[in-house]
């Protein structure tokens, strides 16, 4: 006798009515919005009793079009009920919130992300593995088990040698529950590392005035502090914390407040500071701030507050200008800062630098001498650094395990300590790690040997 065939439920995915109005530019929103939308589940609704939201997106070109925008707005409220306004008229959110105080949310032209969270809110998507055509964790380039997580476009400074600005624009924030809605979907789709990156992480929230947002029931600041304390949250279906590692941090003050965060255990001990120089004069022509004195102080009392805590950071030799005793200062500076990891760049002209209009050219085989003494100088500090750490016990993250050796069925794996970004960093070689381990798990191992910039171990 057969055995009844179990029939799987679909759920019903949430309807989104759209009215839209203007220009033919207002119309390729509405389509963009659309298209998000339905990519995360969303069935569209031909009238409005059929939504269950309904989205406006109005035209603020002359009075009587922000007149007619006016008057849908207020047909769709007295039709459905669950109304966000869109487009040109969202510059003049409190005349309209004045007139329409029903409205769930107000985002403005172009704002893609913010009308879609809006949407998000007001009726969350039901995801559905059978129908999805995206994972709920998006689709990925890296390996499964670690994720970047971006939380601003382009950068308010404006350093001799780079083009970001021009390329990016000035400093766009996301909306803080975007983000930690994007960090909490990454956890869930199997995420055991957040990167969270940017131009400038530090600056995160700046251009909004650190604009609040509700999340779990509690307000959040778009802020640096507020976003690591809230990442340091999250937990993936077992109850694990994901490793949670800051990037492109510039040392304005208040991260002095998130290196606690690291000593409390919420984020993993590890800072990606770009330096790029130590000299005053050098830093001075680059455009960045020139208070290296102070910032040896600051990371002493990182030190303090989080003994494990890793600083990389990069430094750029032979810019226009730097002299002998310049490049001496860096290396002096270096030996006091002991920094765990340190990349090296040869400064080369970038079209479009206002670097490259710079006097005093140092001449390439000088860049070069200067680049292989800086490469052995911080190599010296790493070898010296990570031979401290032999004998201890580290929690690592496996990226790849091997297969059995032929002879000896032995297994090895190639893994990361806490103070090791991926494709960055070094990285730590495991051997007989033993069956069933997996890309993504967290172990603790012995560390038993080191060179200048890898680790070497076994599973504790």
């Amino acid at each position: 006798m057969c055995a009844a065939i179990m029939a799987t439920k679909i759920p019903q995915a949430p309807k989104v009515g759209m009215v839209s109005l203007g220009c033919p530019k207002n119309l390729v929103d509405s389509e963009r919005i659309l298209t998000k939308l339905r990519s995360d589940g969303y069935q569209m609704s031909p009238d409005y009793a059929g939504a269950d939201v309904v989205l406006v997106n109005t035209c603020g070109f002359l009075d009587s079009a922000k007149e007619e925008s006016l008057e849908a707005i207020g047909e769709a409220i007295a039709e459905n009920g669950r109304v966000i306004v869109t487009g040109c008229m969202g510059d003049e959110a409190d005349a309209i919130r004045a007139k329409f105080p029903q409205v769930l949310a107000v985002t403005g032209a172009h704002q893609y992300e913010q009308v879609v969270n809006a949407v998000h809110d007001a009726s969350p998507p039901v995801p559905n593995a059978f129908v999805d055509l995206v994972p709920e964790g998006g689709l990925k380039l890296t390996p499964r088990h670690y994720s970047y997580l971006k939380i601003s476009e382009g950068c308010n400074h404006r350093c001799s040698f780079c083009i970001i600005p021009s390329i990016r624009g000035d400093l766009v924030s996301r909306r803080i529950d975007a983000v930690l809605r994007e960090a909490e979907k990454l956890v869930a789709a199997g995420t055991r590392e957040l990167l969270v990156i940017s131009q400038d992480t530090s600056a995160y929230g700046v251009d909004t005035r650190h604009e609040p947002r509700q999340w779990k029931g509690r307000e959040v600041r778009a802020h640096m502090t507020d976003m690591a304390r809230e990442l340091g949250q999250l937990r993936a279906a077992d109850g694990a914390a994901p490793w949670v590692r800051l990037h492109y941090v510039y040392p304005y003050p208040h991260v002095d407040h998130v290196v606690p965060l690291m000593a409390e255990g919420l984020l993993t001990p590890y800072l990606d500071i770009p330096f790029q120089h130590a000299a005053p004069s050098v830093l001075k022509a680059m455009k960045r701030p020139a208070n290296e004195a102070k910032v040896l102080d600051r990371v002493r009392k990182w030190r303090d507050i989080c003994p494990d805590i890793a600083i990389r950071s990069s430094f750029v030799v032979g810019f226009p200008g730097e002299t002998e005793a310049d490049f001496q200062y860096l290396l002096d500076w270096l030996d006091e800062a002991q920094l765990d990891r340190v990349g090296a760049f040869r400064f080369e002209p970038v079209e479009g630098a206002a670097a490259n209009a710079l006097p005093d050219a140092v001449p390439e085989e000088v860049k070069e001498e200067r680049y292989q003494r800086i490469m052995e100088r911080t190599a010296a500090i790493s070898a010296a650094k990570l031979q401290a750490k032999v004998g201890r016990v580290l929690p690592v993250i496996l990226d790849e395990v091997g297969e059995p050796d032929e002879e000896d069925g032995s297994i090895g794996a190639t893994a990361r300590s806490q103070a090791d970004a991926p494709e960055i960093d070094g990285n730590v070689f495991l051997r007989d790690v033993g069956d069933g381990r997996k890309a993504g798990d967290r172990i603790a191992v012995r560390i038993e040997d080191a060179d200048e910039h890898d680790l070497y171990g076994v599973p504790v």
